[in-house]
């Protein structure tokens, strides 16, 4: 269906996450992959979704020669709790501590999708509520040590066993907080398709 409509672009996926693959997969999206290497640092008052547009489109800025009819897509997803981004765990300690300061309380996951043509830029973000109940030290141990968490932001994956246990509700789209509004992402690649 959309697929058919898109015909015309070559559409690259500039992401490592197996877990975004997987979703342009399903979405039964042609792509192919291609991930440069980018030092992700962003201006300190930079809050929320200015923080993951500003990511999602400094990964666009690498591409510098575009085709065409190549449609580039770039994303970038952070964990927002108390004020500040949470980002990838740098190792076991700070994995424990941001699980431990996310135990109990509510936190935002903030993904930005960066659509890039030699014609066009276009962002758009997805914000999803989270809530987690009070987590043990040992069940927060336990969840490290088995499914090492040290890729995703805030140091855990939804459909993990952290998950499982953990979330009490959600408010939003549940596959924002895997790393892909997917609904979001179908949703302007429709409008791209038509315009």
């Amino acid at each position: 269906m959309l697929k058919e409509k898109l015909k015309n672009y070559n559409i690259i996926l500039a992401s490592g996450s197996p877990r975004r693959q997987t979703f342009f997969k399903e979405l039964n999206l042609d792509y192919r992959i291609e991930v440069k290497t980018v030092v992700e640092t962003y201006n300190p008052n930079l809050k929320r979704s200015e923080i993951t547009d500003y990511l999602s489109q400094l990964k666009a800025s690498v591409f510098t020669n575009l085709n065409e009819n190549e449609l580039l897509i770039t994303s970038d997803t952070i964990v927002w709790h108390n004020e500040k981004a949470l980002g990838k765990p740098q190792n076991f300690d700070d994995a424990k501590q941001m699980l431990q300061e996310l135990s109990g309380k509510k936190h935002e996951v903030i993904t930005s999708v960066c659509f890039t043509s030699k014609q066009f830029q276009k962002t758009v973000y997805d914000v999803t509520q989270v809530w987690f109940k009070h987590l043990t030290n040992e069940e927060i141990e336990f969840y490290i040590n088995t499914y090492k968490p040290f890729d995703k932001a805030g140091s855990y994956g939804i459909q993990e066993w952290i998950g499982y246990i953990g979330i009490e509700k959600i408010e939003g789209c549940y596959f924002n907080v895997m790393g892909l509004p997917t609904r979001l992402v179908y949703k302007t690649l429709t409008e791209i398709a038509d315009s």
